[in-house]
């Protein structure tokens, strides 16, 4: 039986691939150096995902690849996906079953094994320093040798599109040899980023047709155009996708899976995932991003916070109408929600909105909503921000509905002392003296700086009083210098976010020095989440 005839045949979900390489070539972005145990943890989440392929690394290449497909073999009991494992081709004058790599990756026990293979004539005379016969020969005699083991084989032809611009002969040549031999898939690398979507397309319909392998597209984003290209691709007729999660690799990063598997799903009305797992892809992209140590892109397409978020009064008062009007999809789709911002471009729409999304209703009074939106106007010319405040807008929107200002404990004074001894030690000390409950309290505190000083300080005054205070702490601080005067005698802006254990909140302060920044927004961040524990302000 020929290789051709003995190629494995599409099962059931094989007639589309999605295959994830976050493991391996995301891993070679800058500020990514994933542990084995973090490893083990993305393969969990990509196969909660639904993908059909994770390529995990390329084992014999180095120890911690290794290990990770010796513990993935009997650490993750895979649902939806298969393990791959990266390799390539024997090398120049050996035979394939007496090259030690080519051994490793049959030692991983991956049911799949991709091979990377020279498809660039350049590449093959001058990285190799073999002849374009002897390249296709490897090329061959891998993918046979793989096959005969039991093992499905992919290849990917590494810098295709610019091998295919200097001689598409030889180009189509390798996949032609590599599909010949058994290989099931023969992938179209974009290594260098380089190409556009039209041409992507014009390439792929033209291989297609010359040599009648299945082919699939690897993408990189040196061009902006990974996704685009990679869609295009598809229009051609591809049937297997290579990305990365948030568009992890190198230099500037991969095809991004999410809006990939998203415009197939919801654009193309293509099923490549299995039922459900679609609304699961902004916590899977979040929760990736927890592991490799990254802050999620608030901005990235389907899943970021701001994919639904809305800042225009012309846009919220057509989306109080209709959501539909100014969002592609339906974000609950994805995972994601809608989100109403608030700022000095709000009008009484985004107000009414984000009253609704907090859980109050100030539809039916105009003359409320119309205060609220002349403070949050007058207040954002001073300095402030609620767009990543909601804690603090919260806040002032409870004051507005209530008339009167949430308070747990009035402010008597405060004062930091920062000391620089003569040793080169430095002590920072804050002293803080509250009304709580009728009772003055004067507290002190000692801090890395005069800012975890003073929150020591109002800690140590409050917990006693309020011991819900505890289980918070500050979980994120940010210091802007907004414009206006130059120098130490700018405005500043504080933001904090502060954490429970069940949630995180984020309010804002504005004041001549950071000090006095840091004091508003702790305040508000206290005062929120007690009333979030369900504490009694003071009247």
């Amino acid at each position: 039986m020929t290789a051709e005839s003995d190629r494995t045949l599409p099962g059931p979900g094989d007639e589309f691939h999605v295959f994830d390489t976050t493991l391996r070539d995301g891993a070679q972005r800058e500020g990514i150096n994933l542990t084995v145990a973090d490893k083990l943890a993305i393969a969990r989440h990509l196969d909660d995902f639904g993908v059909g392929f994770i390529e995990g690394g390329w084992p014999g290449a180095n120890p911690r690849d290794t290990e990770f497909f010796q513990r993935a073999r009997t650490e993750i009991d895979f649902r939806h996906a298969q393990l791959v494992a990266f390799g390539a081709t024997r090398k120049a004058g050996v035979r394939a079953e007496d090259d030690p790599q080519v051994a490793a990756l049959l030692e991983s026990g991956a049911p799949v094994i991709t091979l990377v293979a020279k498809s660039h004539d350049r590449h093959v005379e001058l990285a190799l320093r073999t002849t374009l016969e002897e390249n296709l020969a490897m090329v061959r005699d891998t993918v046979a040798y793989l096959r005969g083991q039991g093992r499905r084989v992919f290849v990917d032809c590494e810098h295709f599109f610019d091998g295919y611009r200097a001689d598409p002969e030889y180009a189509k040549s390798v996949v032609r040899t590599a599909y010949e031999a058994g290989a099931d898939v023969v992938v179209l690398c974009d290594t260098n980023g380089g190409m556009l979507p039209a041409q992507i397309t014009a390439v792929v319909r033209t291989v297609l047709a010359d040599t009648g392998a299945r082919l699939g597209i690897h993408a990189q984003d040196d061009t902006g155009c990974a996704v685009a290209n990679t869609l295009a691709a598809v229009d051609a007729g591809a049937t297997h996708v290579q990305c990365t999660a948030n568009g992890y690799g190198e230099r500037v990063g991969n095809a991004n899976l999410f809006p990939v598997v998203a415009a197939l799903e919801l654009k193309y009305g293509r099923k490549v995932l299995p039922e459900g797992t679609l609304a699961e892809m902004t916590r899977i992209s979040h929760a990736i991003a927890e592991v490799v140590n990254l802050t999620p892109s608030t901005h990235q397409p389907y899943v970021g916070v701001s994919a639904f978020a809305h800042k225009a009064g012309l846009h919220a008062s057509a989306i109080k109408v209709d959501p539909d009007l100014y969002q592609h999809i339906d974000p609950e789709l994805v995972g994601n929600t809608m989100r109403m911002l608030v700022s000095d471009m709000a009008g009484r729409a985004s107000i009414e909105l984000k009253g609704r999304e907090l859980g109050y209703d100030l539809a039916g009074d105009r003359e409320l909503a119309g205060r609220v939106v002349e403070r949050v106007k007058e207040r954002e010319l001073a300095g402030y921000t609620y767009e990543a405040a909601d804690a603090s807008f919260e806040l002032l929107l409870r004051d507005e509905v209530r008339g009167s200002v949430t308070h747990f404990f009035r402010t008597e004074s405060w004062r930091t002392i920062v000391e620089q001894r003569p040793d080169g030690d430095q002590v920072n000390e804050a002293t803080v003296k509250l009304w709580v409950k009728g009772e003055r309290i004067v507290a002190i505190g000692e801090g890395n700086g005069p800012v975890d000083a003073l929150d020591r300080a109002l800690r140590a005054g409050l917990e006693r009083i309020y011991p819900q205070l505890a289980k918070m702490e500050l979980v994120d601080y940010k210091v802007r210098i907004l414009e206006g005067l130059h120098g130490t005698q700018s405005t500043t802006r504080v933001l904090v976010t502060t954490s429970d254990g069940r949630g995180e909140w984020s309010t804002v302060g504005v004041g001549e020095n950071v000090i006095a920044a840091s004091w508003q927004a702790l305040g508000d961040a206290y005062t929120y989440g007690l009333l979030r524990a369900g504490a009694e302000p003071q009247q």
